[in-house]
């Protein structure tokens, strides 16, 4: 056997191994640390805490705590941030409110927390949390805008709320919708926060020193009209949503970074400089930034992408195939973002049903939440089944066997068939297993 087809043969028993990936936690059902049997009670009765509405959504990673949100889709979410433990030994661990059950009364004029969607932990121990402020989302009835769009941060040495930053009307639109962000840091104080706005589609910059903000609109930020329609767990369901994608490359020699982004209705990766966005003046002049944001590459048929999450250490782009119920990656280092050159990371139609967040955290392990979300949208949970996981490996063993992987032996062959899809664009769930099985026979043959 030659020494190729070896290195195949290895490479291929790890993307089955990781094709089943690890389950770190997963419910069929959301539970909370109530203060007290009572409390719980008495959250129930007066449906303050309905179960079967508590979909988790985000994540964040930062020492032993996992940060996840549930946003208000329906009555009944009892708290819209919480946190378990890494060292949790339950594989269905209760969620702990954050900071306290108090930020979440919904019973006072202007809340703490309403219900956020993605947050994002930096080094100086700070929590940003990117709040829509909007409650009963699915509920077209009874939809509510509890407060203006904002970004809190938190101290998560005290857990205590440092700031609070509505955005300003004049960056606001009725159809806006804030689900995403970004942190770019540069010390403690001179940092940029990147908010994503799939509604009407927009990108707000936060400077955190000068604690103010403006907005840049792109047609790059927009959906693709083709890429719409969507099948998740036989559900078939029509989406518009725009800049949704966000992440940050590590700083270049002037201190900026790359910001690689993407609309979920699309099959597209764009980049734009933070050396552009950082210029607020610059954000009033479409004409002189519109070429300033780059077309990187396609992804490929059914390639609706939601979040990614760059790791800086190894330059991996990592993001989300909603449609596939995969995790896909690329390296930032090659000159063509193309289907050849990326890899892909988890793909499973039970555990990864709708892959909805993507962090890495300072260990270098990768973390994943599923959540089965167009399924409780358009459809029903089975609450018998396990609805909701959070899947975690090492950076190392994700991409090992991958066109991620630095120490790949270069085959084009293996690569092409990395993400290979049959004539209908459906994803061969078999990945390279079958074409190694072929070259070895082959080998054995000669």
């Amino acid at each position: 056997m030659s020494p190729l087809v070896a290195s195949l043969l290895f490479v291929s028993l790890a993307r089955a191994a990781i094709d089943a990936p690890n389950v770190a936690f997963k419910w069929k059902q959301i539970d909370f640390h109530f203060p007290s049997t009572q409390a719980k009670l008495d959250a129930t009765t007066s449906k303050n805490f309905i179960p079967e509405h508590n979909v988790p959504l985000g994540l964040e990673v930062h020492g032993d705590r996992i940060f996840i949100t549930l946003p208000r889709w329906k009555q009944g979410v009892a708290a819209s941030l919480a946190y378990i433990l890494k060292s949790d030994k339950q594989d269905s661990p209760v969620l702990r409110p954050y900071p306290n059950w108090r930020a979440h009364d919904q019973g006072v004029p202007n809340p703490e927390i309403v219900s956020p969607f993605r947050m994002r932990a930096d080094a100086c121990d700070r929590l940003w949390v990117l709040d829509t402020g909007s409650a009963n989302i699915v509920d077209r009835d009874g939809f509510k805008q509890v407060t203006k769009p904002k970004l809190l941060i938190y101290d998560l040495k005290t857990d205590s709320l440092i700031r609070s930053y509505t955005i300003p009307d004049d960056q606001l639109h009725e159809d806006s919708f804030f689900a995403n962000i970004a942190v770019e840091e540069n010390g403690c104080e001179d940092n940029f926060a990147y908010l994503g706005d799939l509604g009407q589609p927009g990108l707000v910059v936060y400077d955190y020193k000068r604690n103010t903000s403006w907005i840049f609109k792109h047609a790059y930020f927009n959906m693709s009209p083709t890429a719409g329609h969507m099948v998740v767990a036989n559900i078939s369901f029509e989406w518009s949503d725009g800049i949704f994608g966000l992440a940050l490359s590590d700083k270049d020699a002037e201190g900026y970074s790359t910001l690689y982004f993407h609309p979920m209705t699309s099959y597209n990766e764009f980049t734009v400089s933070t050396k552009t966005l950082r210029n607020e003046t610059l954000s009033s002049d479409p004409v002189a930034f519109k070429n300033h944001f780059k077309l990187l590459g396609t992804r490929g048929p059914k390639s609706q992408s939601g979040v990614s999450f760059l790791h800086q250490k190894t330059g991996v782009l990592f993001y989300a195939l909603v449609q596939l119920n995969a995790v896909l990656c690329w390296r930032t280092c090659l000159s063509n973002y193309t289907m050849e050159s990326q890899g892909r990371v988890f793909m499973n139609d039970e555990v990864m049903v709708f892959p909805n967040d993507i962090k890495v955290d300072d260990d270098d392990t990768l973390w994943v939440l599923s959540d089965k979300l167009p399924v409780f949208m358009y459809g029903y949970l089975d609450y018998h089944d396990y609805n909701f996981r959070i899947i975690n490996a090492t950076v190392k063993d994700a991409i090992r066997g991958t066109a991620c992987d630095s120490k790949m032996p270069k085959d084009d062959y293996y690569l092409k068939n990395i993400t290979r899809t049959r004539s209908d664009g459906t994803a061969w769930r078999s990945g390279v297993v079958l074409p190694l099985l072929l070259l070895v026979l082959l080998s054995l043959w000669s």
